[in-house]
């Protein structure tokens, strides 16, 4: 129920992050992007005006404006239509001959830079066309009179607004995101007490039944040894056994259930090359009874951080399960690969070639499952390796049954 909660918190705080990203993406585009249009209308009057501005475009009370040449955009006060842009704007021209390359000094409205400078910059730009140069500098290459024409402005103070905004409205998102996460934290804890209540009570259920049943069944056991000592065995009895062996089987499931539903330590490395090996030669003995040699190859020194009682339900449902349906053969391998570890369990089977990973699904079977096999099995040890944070994989090639899990 922890991690429902973290997930649900995860999945929520995501959620928001990714919308909050792509509403400031994109405003903050358009704000980059009017600024880039109003940088070039004032380039591109520059280029009608052949690098400079006019007289009228410098006189105090902005008579004729930006637009001084008769061309309609006058939009007010603000802006590159405002009358005082050519007062105010910061820039150089140069033009450059095409024939002999010599520079012309057209105009010089900048203190940043000497005029030495600011020619071999708009030499490293004759090659372009429009763009953003140096961060914050906009320039437009031309061409008249033969001659290629390049201007710079500096659009620093301009941009300073939409810089803020972006600063702005990245933190804001950043504490959005800190408040949400610190409000589901506290909600959370209230939205699930009630369901971790009852995932208690189920835990609880899930043990009392498991004890419950185990003494009739027991009683059972005892009287049908009875009966088979005063009668021998006979159908009916071995079909007592089958039933109280079927029970049995799902009470086992049952109390893996209740392993995947209860808090893991995952504080202490569990040495799981010496674990499976002890396991392996404990199965060994149900193994030979069907003329099966296990196969092993595990590396030793192996350790892995989880549960012991999980990993305990792990193994003993795979060695389970290839003891169930292994026809001749039985093969478990264990080994370190790149960053993960590596367990394989092969055993042959009659079953067609291709993925089978639909047996990870509860209470489904292959067709060559056992008589009363409830489908539990593989489902267990899907959830097990998924609490572990690793993956899974079963396919059949050429009749061999292979189940892959990385951990």
């Amino acid at each position: 129920m922890k991690k429902a909660k973290n997930k649900l918190i995860l999945f929520a705080v995501l959620s928001v992050f990714v919308l909050l990203t792509l509403l400031i993406a994109i405003l903050n585009g358009v704000n980059f992007t009017m600024a880039a249009n109003d940088a070039d209308a004032i380039t591109q009057s520059l280029a009608w005006q052949k690098g400079s501005f006019g007289p009228n475009d410098r006189r105090p009370n902005g008579a004729g404006g930006f637009f001084a040449r008769g061309e309609s955009g006058q939009i007010g006060p603000m802006g590159p239509g405002s009358p005082e842009m050519g007062a105010s704007l910061r820039y150089f021209t140069f033009a450059f001959d095409g024939k002999t390359g010599n520079a012309e000094t057209v105009a010089l409205e900048i203190s940043a830079i000497t005029e030495s400078e600011a020619e071999e910059w708009a030499r490293s730009l004759l090659r372009e066309s429009t763009g953003w140069t140096r961060g914050t500098y906009r320039y437009r290459v031309y061409e008249a009179e033969g001659k290629t024409f390049v201007t710079v402005i500096d659009q620093g103070r301009e941009l300073l607004p939409s810089y803020r905004i972006l600063i702005i409205s990245v933190i804001g998102e950043a504490l959005c995101l800190l408040l949400m996460f610190l409000f589901l934290l506290y909600a959370g804890k209230r939205l699930f007490a009630p369901l971790e209540d009852a995932d208690r009570k189920q835990r609880q259920f899930i043990d009392g039944m498991e004890k419950e049943f185990q003494v009739p069944l027991t009683v059972v056991n005892a009287d049908v040894e009875l009966l088979e000592r005063g009668g021998g065995a006979n159908e009916q009895t071995n079909s007592i056994r089958r039933q109280v062996h079927t029970m049995s089987r799902l009470l086992k499931s049952l109390a893996g259930l209740g392993v995947l539903t209860g808090e893991t330590d995952f504080s202490a490395p569990v040495p799981l090359s010496e674990f499976l090996q002890s396991e392996i030669d404990l199965h060994t003995e149900a193994f030979l009874r069907r003329g099966i040699h296990p196969e092993t190859e595990i590396e030793p020194g192996i350790t892995l951080r989880a549960s012991p009682e999980g990993i305990k339900r792990l193994v003993e449902e795979l060695l389970d399960n290839a003891e169930k349906y292994a026809v001749s053969r039985a093969k478990f391998t264990l080994r370190r690969e790149k960053e993960r570890i590596l367990l394989l369990c092969e055993n042959d089977a009659a079953l067609p070639d291709g993925s089978c990973d639909q047996v990870f699904d509860r209470f489904t079977t292959l067709p060559n499952a056992a008589e009363g096999s409830l489908g539990l099995g593989l489902a267990m040890v899907k959830e097990l390796v998924q609490s572990c944070n690793g993956r899974l994989r079963a396919s059949v090639t050429c009749g061999v049954f292979t189940l892959r899990i990385a951990l």
